[in-house]
């Protein structure tokens, strides 16, 4: 493997609206405000010059560093988990990893918003157990700007539909589920909120599938806004729907090259190798 390379970038004031009072939930709203982001630690990126091949990637889409991770049914599986609420490094990616075989792990990152206890906001299923109802109800911030979605899958088949259409048509739980919102590309076409490159700038991630069952995570590596990211599905990744995972918080694991984000997170998608046992 081609040498890793280390980008550091600038550090951003981190807003009120990432503060929320005790027990209330984490909802965000980002779409229509200039928002700042504060990294808590060094974001390590691969070189460029890496393998095509390899599972994630560093990608620049409109001058803005992104790290772009493709998880293949053939490749790999998908599940769900949580971050602790409690413990050592509680409420980050470090501390679920604490005490597992890193060698079964491709990578993992944030899947998803949550309350003041970490817990998900929105459908959530980890290993077929429902752990929290799918939300179609009406509020603030970006989990309800409608129409928002759900990531989810069984086996090697994954997808993201919108939450009403998950309702409809889907009778059988999935293996794993992670509700969020809003989705930035709905049937090819941009989420019809979403400004060509509104104000609010920060460190945001997202979820994709393309047509041959491919799963791509993208996690910005600078601040970059919803318009940007939305493009970025859609224009370059082509994948017919996408879903905003969150802003802010957005976490990555990877491995192979080092990078531990210690961000607060709570949902968790982790994409394991498979042939690892």
């Amino acid at each position: 493997m081609k040498q890793l390379s280390l980008i550091l970038f600038a550090t951003f004031a981190l807003t009120a609206c990432e503060q929320q009072p005790a027990g209330e939930p984490v909802v965000r709203s980002e779409l229509g405000e200039a928002v700042p982001r504060l990294l808590q630690d060094p974001v390590e990126t691969l070189a460029a010059e890496e393998d095509d091949d390899a599972v994630c990637r560093s990608v620049t889409f409109e001058n803005v560093p992104l790290t772009h991770c493709t998880a293949d049914p053939e490749l790999h599986r998908i599940s769900t988990g949580l971050a602790p609420s409690s413990g050592p490094n509680f409420g980050t990616i470090e501390g679920w990893a604490a005490g597992r075989d890193e060698s079964t792990i491709a990578f993992v990152m944030n899947g998803g918003m949550y309350d003041d206890a970490l817990k998900p906001i929105g459908y959530f299923v980890r290993d077929e157990d429902r752990l929290s109802e799918l939300d179609r109800g009406e509020g603030s911030g970006n989990f309800y700007l409608k129409p928002n979605g759900v990531f989810f899958g069984t086996g090697g088949k994954w997808q993201v539909l919108g939450s009403n259409t998950f309702f409809n048509t889907i009778g059988t739980r999935p293996q794993f589920g992670t509700q969020s919102g809003p989705l930035l590309v709905i049937d090819g076409k941009l989420h019809p909120e979403i400004q060509d490159n509104g104000p609010s700038k920060a460190i945001r991630n997202g979820v994709g599938i393309d047509a041959q069952g491919k799963a791509h995570f993208v996690i910005s590596d600078a601040p970059l806004s919803f318009g940007q990211l939305a493009r970025y599905f859609r224009d370059e990744v082509k994948t017919p729907n996408a879903l905003f995972l969150d802003g802010n918080i957005s976490s990555l694991w990877h491995p192979a090259s080092g990078r531990m984000d210690k961000r607060r997170v709570g949902p968790l998608i982790v994409v394991e190798n498979r042939g690892v046992e």
